[in-house]
């Protein structure tokens, strides 16, 4: 991570957060940015945490009516 990043860094860099398995119970590390899931991970049971989709960074217009 460069010096110059800053604080915008860490709303780029991915978080390990432990859950639990709905299926076995078992504790699940995920990887998260702003709590969203960034990329599926599975359990030794098969269940499958999904991928949650980003963010966008694109800020949509209103529309004047």
């Amino acid at each position: 991570m460069a010096a110059i990043d800053g604080c915008e860094a860490k709303f780029r860099t991915p978080v390990p957060e432990e859950r639990i398995c709905p299926k076995c119970g078992k504790t699940i590390e995920i990887f998260t940015i702003r709590g969203k899931v960034t990329e599926e991970t599975a359990c030794e049971c098969g269940y499958v945490v999904p991928a949650d989709e980003p963010d966008s960074p694109v800020v949509e217009k209103k529309k004047e009516e």
